[in-house]
């Protein structure tokens, strides 16, 4: 899942673009244009900072979100305008790490000392990510026999950067935005943190019935036949987990062997549901569920959503509620 073939290249091309249309345009400077309707100029990489914001500015800003519903975001390249937005934004949001290596470049080369930066890798204590999970036969917390990948990654430890699956964590990101938008709109400082509350209440109201549910659960273990985002979640609530593909993998098709040991420990363990995530093929989690007789099911990560759900208003909040039903399925 590397990504670092993808950054320099494809970023110095897009700012050489976006230099040149901002000369051939006569865009005009930050101050004439980003407040025109008074609010401000939020600009957002993917969905969970979109929504974190929305929930706390509402219709104080003005919100872009770079990726699209519906697009995969470990694909995504910025555009020259997508550029142009970051400048001129009061506050940029974006996750940090390998999936957002472009922002840190990107942000060298731009003036942004008119714009606020939230990294939500700052916001939370990280976790390193774990390439074991989807290891044929490897129990998913188990690190022994793997000397070899240890030592060819010893130099870098990278961290999962699905950090707002925890909705422990997704309050400590709002409460952060709150903090910024009271600073860069004070007179609104009410307003934001009345929002901010009533939202970090509902997020408080689901980690309580998350927290309900795995206390009664009659197992512990996740099965998924997908990629796993869901490590800060299942961290937060002492789940165990079985995966086809390490995190945010790159992989297509798992090896045969982990499919076999899949197929063996759902039959052993009589493990009820077969997981997937949200924008999935489900190809892996529909072969695994007619090898062993069960359903699948979607936990949803909320790391994108679809078209038809962005115009629905489906939120973070609604989404871990769906996210509730299934884990009382899967957990029974």
């Amino acid at each position: 899942m590397n990504k670092k073939k993808i950054g320099i290249v494809i970023l110095i091309v897009a700012i050489l673009f976006a230099v040149g249309a901002i000369f051939e345009n006569g865009i005009k400077k930050k101050e004439a244009v980003i407040n025109q309707d008074n609010k401000l100029q939020i600009v957002v990489t993917s969905f969970p900072q979109y929504d974190f914001a929305r929930a706390v500015a509402k219709d104080e800003a003005d919100i872009s979100m770079l990726i699209k519903p519906g697009v995969e975001s470990h694909s995504y390249e910025p555009t020259p305008e997508d550029i142009q937005k970051i400048e001129n934004a009061d506050l940029f949001i974006y996750t940090g790490g390998e999936n957002d290596e472009w922002v840190e470049g990107m942000l060298d080369s731009l003036d942004t000392s008119k714009t606020k930066l939230v990294k939500l890798e700052d916001c939370v204590t990280l976790i390193e990510e774990d390439e074991t999970v989807g290891l044929e036969g490897v129990s998913t917390h188990s690190h022994e026999d793997h000397e070899d990948s240890d030592h060819e990654h010893s130099s870098e430890i990278e961290y999962d950067e699905h950090v707002w699956t925890s909705p422990k964590n997704a309050i400590k990101i709002i409460e952060k935005i709150e903090r910024v938008l009271c600073e860069l709109d004070e007179e609104k400082q009410e307003t934001y943190s009345k929002n901010a509350q009533e939202y970090i209440s509902e997020i408080d109201d689901i980690d309580m019935q998350i927290r309900d549910i795995v206390k009664h659960a009659k197992r512990k273990t996740l099965v998924f036949g997908d990629r796993f985002p869901f490590k800060y979640f299942v961290e937060e609530y002492g789940l165990d987990y079985k995966a086809a593909f390490p995190g945010c993998s790159d992989e297509m098709e798992p090896s045969a062997d982990t499919i076999s040991y899949l197929i063996d420990f759902i039959k052993e363990e009589n493990i009820p549901v077969v997981l997937h995530v949200e924008l999935s093929n489900e190809k892996v989690a529909n072969t695994l569920a007619e090898e062993t007789n069960t359903k699948t099911m979607c936990l949803n990560s909320v790391h994108n959503v679809s078209q038809q759900d962005f115009e629905k208003g489906v939120t973070y909040v609604s989404l871990m509620r769906e996210n509730i039903e299934t884990l009382k399925v899967a957990l029974q």
